[in-house]
């Protein structure tokens, strides 16, 4: 079974977070929603406070296919938690997924991440994207890096991230279960 961690800080968008959870949980993927700040329940830039399954010191991370970044205003939090960038470096230099949405993907611009990759953001972030050719696509795959424009993008970005962990087909049945057509 694939297993995946979605990383939640105080500020997230709360869509681009949980459309991952539920699509992906939908497909069969073990999804954690795993609090970067410490708290059991994080709430996002809307206010909405959401349970968490665990704290970032309780992460194996050996046992991941992926770590996800939601955008929002709480995206400095993410990059300014050490651990996670150490994570975020560590499954880069090992070619292991790394998926961001909306403001989040200029945390993987920072850390030279995009070099030679085509990778999409949110509308006005792409000084951020250091060294990508910048995607204007819903989602957009290059290599083992995942990325989506913004929180209307959530669902094509959610499925991209099905089709990589569990092929195309299954990611298809969910599209097709949700009534959801980007095609």
């Amino acid at each position: 079974m694939s297993r995946i961690a979605v990383f939640f800080v105080e500020g997230y968008e709360e869509i681009e977070a949980l459309t991952v959870v539920d699509i992906c949980r939908r497909a069969g993927v073990e999804v954690q929603m795993v609090s970067v700040s410490g708290e059991k329940i994080v709430s996002g830039s809307h206010g909405i406070g959401v349970r968490m399954d665990m704290c970032f010191d309780e992460v194996d991370f050996d046992s991941l296919d992926m770590i996800v970044l939601p955008g929002g205003p709480g995206t400095r939090n993410l990059e300014a938690h050490e651990g996670l960038m150490a994570q975020v470096d560590a499954f880069d230099r090992a070619g292991r997924y790394l998926a961001a949405i909306c403001a989040a993907p200029s945390v993987l611009g920072h850390r030279g991440i995009l070099q030679g990759r085509r990778a999409g953001c949110y509308p006005g972030w792409e000084e951020h994207m250091e060294g990508a050719q910048v995607s204007m696509d819903d989602a957009t795959v290059d290599g083992h890096v995942i990325t989506g424009r913004g929180m209307g993008c959530a669902i094509p970005f959610s499925l991209a991230i099905v089709a990589q962990l569990l092929g195309r087909e299954q990611a298809d049945k969910v599209e097709e279960s949700i009534v959801y057509h980007s095609r």
